[in-house]
Order: structure tokens, then C-alpha cells, then sequence
């Protein structure tokens, strides 16, 4: 792997090209329909990459994204600036990671003036997470940032975490340079040894040591072209990185909080029903306040939360709800890739969708358990979205020995 990207050639180091003899006019003379391969082309990359075998990824993942916020994110080159487009884009991130990732948290860093400052712990609550990230668009970029103080303040943030959750680091790096204290080798290496996987997405041009950080902890580093590219590398980030190896399957507790206390009895008390209370995932913030008779239990110890998932910091439990443990499930038991095959004569129309083939869909999916065949953009939807192949779901004989 070292040797193929020492000898992968930059794009200005390749020979020259003549990218605009790849549009083609069809008879009317129209662009329609080398438009439509150029996006059918686009769509069998997507799939190809998904088809590399049913991989378990991690359900459950602690996720620090770093925010260059430094002078050069003051320039122009994207629109309207390269901070307030990283701002606009990271709330669409957020959406989807928890979209993908409902028992996983995440926090956010800024980086300027040489230091790094926290702008949300490590949380569930999606809401709290886009509401900061409207607030940073009035921050001042000044300064120059530093890597090493952000990485190091990250991985104290992570390297208590479970051993059985994920610990990743997201950066986005718009400066070409990083003022550091100390020297940035013990830093990774630190990072690796507690098992922290960092990917950069820089902003400008491609920096060495970005790439030596993601390379040596198992990240990915990736420079981008304009906006619209950025934004594919930001959203790659959400789905769950392929569990290691060495990972042991384990056991882990996990508690489902009611929106009531209840004693040692078994009784509930009508009083400490409607008790209020302080909440306490914001008790040491200033705006804290008393809640009302709305929130969540720990059923071990009874503290009040009012978000989940959360890990009550009372007796350390994992308090989730059982729509966030359902939606995390298939990445534990993916579903098995479809198998690209030519067009079958029998089948006229997708499964999934009740399209019918086109000539120019020359290849179909079909499932290996149920056989039914279905189209490309069904295939991406749904190994992406749905996660259930809809023919097995809808046959009970191949339903029952899946639940088996």
C-alpha cells in the first residue's frame, strides 16, 4: 500500500489530456445522453466500492471534527468564504452522522491563534451540535492554527473511551502551515497508541504531514477540487469504519431509561414523579436550570438526563433508546452484497421499484438469497438506506432463516 501511493502520479505530473473530447453529441445532437453515462459511470463507482464484501463496522462510534479557523479560512475560493461554506456543510454532516450513528457522539474543535478551543464535549444531541455550528459563523479567523495542540486536546477527549466503541478524529485543515509546541511525531504517535484514527480533508494543497498523520493511524487524507467535492468528502466520513481485526466481540450494558423514577420497591411515587430536577448533562453549565416532570431516568442509579444516548455520569451506564439500538443494528450484520449480472432475458422490470430495463442498463443485481433481480439505483438504495433486501423481507421463507 506504501508503494502504490509513492508511485501514484499527481495530476500535474500525468501527461496531457484532452478531457473535452469525453463529451460526446448523440444523432439529434443533444448532451442528454452522454450525460446520463457520465451519471450512470458515477453510480457503478459507488457501487463497485460498496461491493467489496459484507464488512462489520463499528455501531457505536466517539468522533472529535477539528475546525481550521485560522486567517487563511478567510478567503474566497469557496463561496462565500471557506469558512462559512465548512460551517454550512458540517451541519449537513451532523444531520446524517446521526442519521447513520443514533448511539454514537461527536464534538467539535475550532483552531486559531496557535491553540485549540472546545465548542461542544463529546454528545448524542444533534440539535445542540448545529446550534453551535450557527453561532461559530460570527467567529473572527485570525492567527495560525496548530495541529498538535488540537490532535492532543482531541485524544484526552477520547482515549477513555471504551475499548469497544471507535475513536476518530475528522480535520479540516485549510492552512499550509501548523504552529506546534512540541513535536508532532510523539503526538501520533500517541494517537496510534491508543488506537485514534484521524482523517484530513485539507482545504488549499496537499501538506506532508496531514498525510503522514492519517497514513500512520489508519485515516484517510484527501484534498479537495470545489465545493461540491468537499462536500462528498465531509459526507464519506459518516459511515462507520470496518472493525478492526483484533477486536473482540463483547458484551455491553446498556440501560433503557423511563420518563419516570422508580424506587427500590418497584413502586413508583406520584410525588418524585413531577419532582423537579437538575439535569445532569448540563449541571456544571451556567445556563442550567431546573427541569420539569420531561426527561430521562437512569434506570440504575435514577439520575436525570435530558438526551439520549448519553453515559450517565453517576454509575458510567450506556443510556440509549430502543429506536437508536434498531437503527445501529445493521452495521453489525451488513447485507450481502448484490451479485452485477448481465441483463437477464426473463427479467423485465426491477423487484424493488417495478421499472423496466432500459437497453441501456446493461447490467441488473441480483440477490443470492431470494434471487430477485433489481436495478442499479434500487442496488445503491438499498445497501445505503434501506439495509433490508425487499424481497426476502417480503418471502417468509427466506425472512425466517434470515432471523435465524
Amino acid at each position: 500500500m506504501a508503494d502504490e501511493d509513492e508511485t501514484k502520479e499527481y495530476r500535474w505530473e500525468s501527461g496531457y489530456e484532452k478531457t473535452w473530447e469525453a463529451i460526446k453529441e448523440d444523432d439529434d445532437g443533444l448532451l442528454e445522453s452522454n450525460v446520463a453515462e457520465l451519471v450512470a459511470r458515477a453510480k457503478r463507482k459507488r457501487a463497485a466500492l460498496k461491493a467489496s464484501g459484507a464488512i462489520q463496522l463499528g455501531m457505536m462510534r466517539h468522533l472529535f471534527v477539528i475546525v481550521d479557523s485560522s486567517e487563511c479560512m478567510f478567503l474566497q475560493d469557496l463561496k462565500p468564504t471557506r469558512f462559512l461554506c465548512v460551517l454550512k456543510l458540517l451541519e449537513v454532516f451532523v444531520h446524517e452522522f446521526f442519521d447513520l450513528n443514533p448511539i454514537s457522539q461527536l464534538g467539535i474543535l475550532t483552531t486559531k491563534l496557535k491553540r485549540s478551543d472546545k465548542i461542544t464535549v463529546l454528545a448524542g444531541n444533534q440539535k445542540k451540535h448545529i446550534e453551535a455550528l450557527q453561532h461559530l459563523k460570527d467567529l473572527s479567523c485570525e492567527g495560525e492554527p496548530s495541529l498538535q495542540n488540537s490532535l492532543e486536546r482531541a485524544m484526552n477527549g477520547l482515549k477513555n473511551m471504551p475499548a469497544h466503541s471507535s475513536r476518530e478524529i475528522l480535520v479540516l485543515f485549510g492552512s499550509l502551515t501548523t504552529c506546534d509546541p512540541g513535536d508532532i511525531q510523539k503526538t501520533i504517535k500517541s494517537l496510534k497508541d491508543n488506537n485514534i484514527r484521524v482523517s484530513i480533508i485539507g482545504l488549499a494543497a496537499e501538506v506532508r504531514i496531514c498525510r503522514e498523520i492519517a497514513k500512520k493511524t489508519g485515516g484517510t487524507y484527501n484534498v479537495l477540487i470545489d465545493d461540491h467535492h468537499l462536500k462528498e468528502l465531509i459526507l464519506s466520513q459518516v459511515q462507520p469504519p470496518a472493525v478492526a481485526g483484533s477486536i473482540e466481540a463483547s458484551l455491553v450494558k446498556m440501560g433503557f431509561p423511563g420518563g419516570t423514577p422508580t424506587l427500590n420497591d418497584g413502586t413508583s411515587d406520584s410525588s418524585a414523579d413531577h419532582a423537579p430536577a437538575y439535569c445532569l448533562c448540563h449541571i456544571d453549565s451556567e445556563t442550567s436550570s431546573l427541569m420539569g416532570p420531561n426527561g430521562y431516568n437512569c434506570p440504575q442509579c435514577g439520575s436525570r438526563y435530558c438526551e439520549l444516548p448519553v453515559e450517565c455520569k453517576q454509575c458510567g451506564l450506556t443510556l440509549v433508546s430502543a429506536p437508536h439500538l434498531a437503527r445501529s443494528y445493521h452495521h453489525l450484520f451488513p447485507i450481502k452484497p448484490f451479485v452485477e449480472r448481465a441483463q437477464v432475458p426473463d427479467a423485465t422490470h426491477c423487484f424493488a421499484c417495478a421499472k423496466l430495463f432500459v437497453e441501456a442498463e446493461t447490467n441488473v443485481y441480483e440477490c443470492e438469497n431470494c434471487n430477485q433481480i433489481v436495478c442499479l439505483d434500487c442496488d445503491l438504495f438499498i445497501r445505503e438506506t434501506l439495509h433490508t433486501c425487499p424481497g426476502c423481507a417480503s418471502d417468509p421463507v427466506t425472512a425466517q432463516m434470515k432471523t435465524n
